[in-house]
């Protein structure tokens, strides 16, 4: 039985020096991300004049690959050593982004390429939180996990405060295509944090040396079996699923509707999407007391619903430029719940799956989550184009109302503590 309790200030994960350097590694290689998260399609908005189809397809570069790759990184996750697999896809990520800057410079940028590294840093990006979860469930003990989830997602709240508010000053002081050296940058850091980790990571199990397309396949399938067999993996990755598709549609059309609709320029953009780092910041600090006070499934519950129905108010932005982005910034405050949402429920599932299957599990919500994607970008390329940036966001807003209803509505106790059946966790509630 594990017993969740709110961490001391300095102790737990405070004295773990191999946590501390993986936490460390990841908020700054976070940091960077959200920068070219930001700063891409800024790119291609303002410097290439991207239409919303284009800007549609930018997205389903960044959707395909954990579609067509995702189920293979999870058999392999669970075959390998995950540290050496993080540490080639940080490598892989920088060495892709330098591009950018690079043929910016040379006068060659176009969408083209835009779109050519956003789907290999996507496809690295699979690997890469494929064997996160995983590796971080070998790195720490079964009583950390909620400490560590809460402690990462804190960092990756403060890097998205300071993240989505540099991404529009950079842009305007370096330019937006040079700002991508930002990102470089922190996975470098990532790659040099991960190899100063002195853990030995155990090897998952004993595989053979050049694994069978056969047994692969046969992996790949029974992570999809995990993962719909248990009741709360199947509604979170269900969820999943439709935040995914809901949010590509939604991300197709909020950087047309910010930028030329609302006219907030860059740097209140950033701004805007800034405050949504506060609120998820001061979410990971009061999910393990909600946890531990309410349990898993009771704070996943109300935590989705608030988050998705503050989000109503964006499509209903405008007016004069005050009241545009106060509308446009409320729902931001939701990313409090919406972080003890995502805290609960990735450790939820560390604890309801085997070490030897997280991978696979993982994997599967990542490829239904990107297949979600796929289809919510099609629909932004297509009814998008008719129903215009602002149509497009109602659209989208109340499609994702469907992923609390749905973990409303499946059968789950809301009982804090875990329990182990036949060899494999399983939620007691």
């Amino acid at each position: 039985m594990l017993e969740q309790r709110a961490p001391r200030r300095f102790g737990g994960l405070w004295r773990d020096s191999d946590f501390l350097k993986l936490w460390g590694g990841q908020t700054v290689s976070i940091f960077g991300s959200l920068v070219t998260r930001v700063i891409l399609p800024i790119v291609a908005v303002l410097n290439l004049r991207a239409t919303l189809p284009q800007v549609a397809l930018l997205y389903i570069c960044d959707a395909a690959p954990a579609l067509i790759l995702g189920l293979v990184a999870g058999a392999l996750a669970d075959r390998m050593r995950r540290r050496p697999l993080l540490i080639a896809a940080d490598t892989g990520r920088a060495l892709a982004l330098l591009a950018v800057p690079l043929m910016a410079a040379l006068g060659n940028l176009s969408l083209a390429l835009l779109y050519t590294v956003i789907a290999v840093t996507s496809a690295l990006t699979t690997v890469f939180d494929t064997a996160y979860p995983a590796y971080l469930a070998t790195l720490v003990s079964e009583d950390r996990l909620l400490e560590g989830n809460a402690k990462l997602t804190a960092s990756m709240s403060v890097s998205e405060v300071a993240g989505f508010g540099a991404a529009g000053a950079l842009a305007q002081l370096l330019t937006a295509p040079m700002s991508v050296l930002v990102d470089a940058a922190t996975y470098i850091v990532s790659i040099v944090s991960l190899a100063l980790i002195r853990a030995r990571e155990p090897h998952p199990r004993p595989t053979a040396r050049r694994p069978r397309v056969v047994e692969l396949v046969g992996e790949v399938i029974e992570g999809l079996r995990l993962t719909w067999a248990h009741p709360a993996r199947r509604a979170i990755t269900g969820a999943l699923a439709i935040r995914a598709m809901c949010g590509s549609l939604l991300e197709t059309a909020l950087v047309i509707f910010v930028l030329r609709d609302l006219r907030l320029g860059p740097t209140l953009m950033g701004i805007s999407f800034g405050v949504g780092g506060v609120a998820a910041f001061l979410g990971a600090l009061a999910a393990p007391r909600l946890v531990a006070r309410l349990g898993h499934i009771r704070t996943m519950r109300w935590a989705i619903w608030l988050t998705h129905a503050l989000n109503l108010l964006m499509p209903i932005a405008g007016g004069p430029m005050w009241l545009a982005f106060t509308l446009l910034t409320a729902p931001q405050l939701g990313d409090a719940a919406l972080t003890v949402y995502e805290i609960s429920a990735r450790t939820t599932l560390q604890l309801a799956t085997p070490s030897g299957a997280l991978g696979r599990v993982v994997a599967s919500g990542a490829f239904l989550a990107s297949a979600g994607q796929l289809v919510g970008l099609t629909l932004g390329a297509t009814v998008g184009a008719a129903l215009g940036a602002r149509g497009t966001l109602g659209l989208a807003i109340g499609g994702m109302l469907l992923a609390p209803l749905l973990l409303s509505l499946t059968p789950l106790r809301g009982s804090p503590k875990e329990t182990r059946t036949g060899g494999v966790r399983s939620l007691a509630g």
